[in-house]
């Protein structure tokens, strides 16, 4: 499989949350090529800060596997990590994460610039699929704009 098979994955998950007016952003976490957690965005639903696609993945994910590390692990998620979810990230030693569009104004790069807040041996994959999962974004905000 490749990593644009499971960003389309990732990107069903946000249409969830788009489809519930929540921010849309997806999230799944991939072992051997199997998907074993799925995440999207729910911080209205749940009204918790912290319910954004990556930590709700994550858990999803510690509690499939009963362990709270997942190094053979791939996340894919469709907008660039949080500060917090990053951190989530590094504590989880995630073996991956890929993600598609950038995000200038939450994302840990704001922060972090190009220092990465991941694990030191977690590889990152940018831009999978970006225009899509920067699109569905640009779509939910035009249209709360209206």
């Amino acid at each position: 499989m490749t990593d644009e098979h499971y960003m389309r994955q990732a990107l069903r998950e946000a249409q969830r949350a788009y489809d519930e007016g929540e921010v849309p952003v997806g999230a799944i976490l991939v072992m051997n090529e199997r998907i074993i957690a799925r995440g999207y965005n729910q911080v209205e639903k749940l009204t918790d800060s912290t319910a954004h696609a990556e930590m709700i993945a994550l858990t999803a994910a510690f509690n499939f596997l009963g362990s709270k590390y997942l190094p053979e692990a791939i996340l894919y998620v469709t907008i660039q990590p949080c500060l917090m979810c990053s951190g989530a990230l590094y504590w989880s030693k995630i073996g991956r994460v890929v993600y598609g569009a950038e995000d200038e104004k939450n994302g840990y790069k704001r922060v972090a610039g190009d220092h990465s807040p991941f694990h030191p041996k977690t590889m990152v994959t940018s831009g999978v699929l970006q225009d899509e999962c920067a699109q569905l974004i640009k779509n939910f905000f035009k249209e709360r704009r209206r």
